[in-house]
């Protein structure tokens, strides 16, 4: 919207007025609200017009004198220009800290980016997870490796960030570092939360993801059958470590746990329900979301197992669990010897425990969400497919319902 804008030379007469001479000064005025600036002059006020803003007379001293405001009037104007230009608000104020260069502060990103991550790391474990600081400590990684890559330096001033930065960014981390795009989508998402902490600060006033539309790709998320989990359970190791790690995996499957929450789990998280049944009641560690979970015969066998497990009595937990890399490793290796034609990661247990364990035996998806610890539905579904099992078994039950009800049956002619 256009604000009316307007700049008054006058005489600021001093509290105590002796004679003499007396300061110069320019009022900006904006929308009927004014900001002054000293020029740095003063003047005998017998000299001065102050209707027209000048001094009066004809000499060479009283030209030079008008022509330096003249040019101070139109640095402000210059100033105003620059502020529409940048689509930064129009004030009194904020043209005299454009021209006198007040809050013109260069910020850079880097240390804006790493005081957010210091925040972070702070608030562990009270509001964030490990793992989430790390996903920024990454993140950080690749902007810093994107600056040198394309730009040449190992720093940017914020307000050097537009929408072409943002794209080229994108484009480094598909390009160089290989990244699918649902990555390059999270870590280009972590990068514009630092770009709104700049924008909510009024340290920029354009927002460089304004033209920025990524689209995250569905992804099949892999899971067990029924039937695979019963070959999973049969199969007989003949090492004692790969059968622990398939034992652990199996009651993932059966609770839905992540391997962080398998991790830490302990006799303090178990307790009666309110179905008078043992349950799991654990916060998840990467959300601190609350997760009830009523006990399977399959996972208190489990847990039964390895009760007196030496790991498990120095730690006190109720599972040897080794690193999230070991076990992964040695699920390949299960995956391979049983046949299952399967990426086996910890993870899919989860997945398997949406879908095989839970929804396809006509657990309710309200429920599956509030035991997988998800804030909402929609989360939920990205876990849970329904398998054709399920729909032919649901199917059925209307077939049987519809059943003689309303049947097409083709009429005879009777000739009328």
């Amino acid at each position: 919207m256009f604000q009316t804008f307007s700049c008054l030379f006058y005489l600021k007469k001093r509290k105590n007025p002796l004679k003499g001479t007396i300061p110069v000064y320019m009022r900006i005025t904006v929308a009927g609200k004014r900001a002054e600036i000293s020029t740095g002059r003063e003047v005998d006020p017998n000299h001065w017009n102050s209707k027209v803003g000048k001094m009066i007379g004809n000499t060479p001293e009283v030209k030079k004198f008008n022509d330096y405001l003249a040019v101070l009037k139109a640095k402000l104007y210059d100033a105003q220009h620059t502020l529409i230009r940048e689509n930064k608000t129009v004030t009194a104020e904020t043209i005299k800290n454009q021209y006198t260069g007040v809050g013109d502060k260069q910020r850079m990103l880097i240390p804006i980016f790493q005081k957010h991550n210091d925040e972070i790391a702070a608030l562990i474990p009270a509001e964030y997870s490990p793992a989430t600081l790390e996903r920024y400590k990454t993140s950080l990684s690749h902007t810093v490796e994107f600056l040198r890559y394309k730009h040449h330096v190992s720093d940017i001033d914020i307000k050097n960030i537009d929408n072409e930065f943002v794209s080229d960014y994108d484009f480094f981390l598909r390009s160089v570092h290989k990244c699918a795009n649902n990555t390059t989508i999270k870590y280009i998402k972590n990068f514009k939360k630092i770009i709104r902490i700049c924008i909510a600060n009024g340290w920029l006033s354009k927002d460089p993801f304004a033209k920025y539309r990524p689209r995250i790709k569905e992804v099949e998320r892999a899971f067990l059958f029924e039937e695979e989990l019963q070959v999973l359970a049969e199969k007989e190791f003949v090492s004692h470590r790969i059968g622990q790690v398939r034992d652990i995996f199996l009651f993932s499957c059966f609770t839905g746990l992540a391997y962080a929450d398998v991790k830490k789990l302990s006799h303090e998280n178990m307790s009666i329900g309110i179905d008078g049944e043992k349950w799991i009641f654990v916060n998840r560690t990467k959300t601190d979301t609350p997760s009830p979970i009523p006990l399977l015969p399959t996972a208190q066998e489990i847990l039964d197992k390895y009760k007196n497990h030496p790991q498990c009595i120095k730690q006190q937990r109720l599972l040897p669990v080794s690193s999230n890399q070991k076990m992964n490793a040695y699920l390949k290796e299960i995956a391979a010897v049983c046949g299952i034609q399967k990426e086996l990661t910890f993870h899919i247990a989860r997945h398997t425990f949406a879908t095989t364990v839970t929804l396809n035996n006509d657990v309710p998806i309200e429920s599956v969400s509030k035991m997988l610890g998800h804030k909402n539905l929609k989360t939920t579904q990205h876990y849970a497919k329904l398998l054709n099992k399920k729909i032919g078994r649901d199917m059925q039950q209307l077939r049987a319902r519809f059943a003689g009800k309303l049947s097409i049956v083709e009429k005879k002619d009777t000739g009328n």
